[in-house]
């Protein structure tokens, strides 16, 4: 491996590059695109995640799908993990947060605790380490869907009294409506349009991204011009990283320790591991947007995953590469 080669492993993702980019913008300039404006961004945001979703669903393969539902333990494994364990081990710790005032950033990582495992980078670490990556795609995609029930539920048991204009039935609606509806609509559009989405998912891919960067920045200059930030001193975010980043370890160690209890193959048990243990930084704003819709405090609920999502991407890949090597 050459020097340049060596320096590129850990220099930041451009992707992390530029929401740090938008946070400092938001912080810099708040209230860009902000309500009264010409072009509002939280309007431009609803339409633009609708299409965003109807592109993902148009690169679903609805047969492919059917296929892959025979291998119902290792699904059933890897949504327990995303859906229940992880959001289990944070509540662990609810009893010394709650009535004080840490407890919305105790809120802010049971959100990254319920919320589903990512599409792309799942699959494609999968792929490295040379796992199942048939039911990585399954997983990932059946994940999101799943996440559009279950995610909101898990939030309503402390949001209800939290925030007293919360409303489980309309947020599920919006859920539905923004991203199920369109995904739907993909999928029956699929057999006209599912090669050329397919073909061109590079490009949207960088428009997943720019749809992010806009919730990112609108969620950040609303939380900066109410002044949300600076009442949480620096060390509680360098606290707050290393109990996110120890969150990833255990729920990493648990899975490789299931995986070998129930006896799966080496690429399902790969499959599991590296697909039970990711979230979605493009479901987290997204949910962020419907969930914490009008809250002045929403761009603190996308910390944690920002945290993780950036941590995961570069820990995890070296994880695939090593064992995509050892299986040479």
């Amino acid at each position: 491996m050459g020097f340049f080669q060596k320096i590129k492993r850990f220099v930041p993702d451009g992707f992390i590059i530029a929401i740090v980019s938008m946070i400092v913008l938001a912080y810099l300039f708040p209230g860009i695109g902000g309500k009264g404006s010409a072009f509002e961004l939280d309007v431009i945001s609803k339409y633009a995640i609708g299409l965003l979703f109807f592109f993902y669903g148009l690169r679903l393969s609805p047969e492919k799908m059917k296929t892959d539902l025979r291998n119902w333990k290792l699904h059933l494994t890897t949504q327990s993990l995303t859906f229940v364990f992880f959001p289990l081990v944070v509540l662990l710790f609810y009893p010394f947060f709650r009535n004080t005032g840490y407890f919305p950033l105790w809120l802010a990582v049971f959100f990254l605790a319920v919320l589903p495992s990512t599409v792309s980078s799942s699959v494609v670490m999968v792929s490295i380490a040379r796992g199942n990556i048939t039911s990585a795609i399954f997983n990932a995609s059946i994940s999101g869907i799943i996440g559009i029930v279950v995610t909101p539920l898990w939030m309503s048991l402390f949001m209800k009294s939290t925030m007293t204009d919360f409303n489980f039935s309309k947020t599920l609606i919006d859920l539905i409506v923004q991203i199920l509806l369109p995904v739907i609509a993909g999928l029956a559009l699929h057999r006209f349009w599912g090669s050329w989405a397919i073909k061109n998912k590079r490009y949207f891919g960088i428009y997943d991204k720019c749809v992010i960067l806009t919730i990112v920045y609108s969620s950040f200059s609303e939380s900066f011009s109410n002044g949300i930030f600076n009442t949480i001193p620096g060390w509680t975010l360098f606290v707050l990283s290393g109990f996110v980043i120890g969150l990833l370890f255990v729920v990493l160690s648990f899975s490789k320790w299931l995986t070998n209890k129930i006896g799966f193959n080496r690429e399902d048990q790969i499959t599991v591991i590296f697909c039970g243990s990711k979230k979605s930084l493009i479901h987290g704003s997204v949910f962020a947007s419907v969930l914490f819709a009008g809250s002045v405090a929403g761009g603190m609920f996308l910390v944690p995953i920002m945290i993780y999502h950036a941590f995961q991407l570069f820990y995890i890949s070296l994880i695939a590469r090593k064992i995509g090597l050892e299986a040479r």
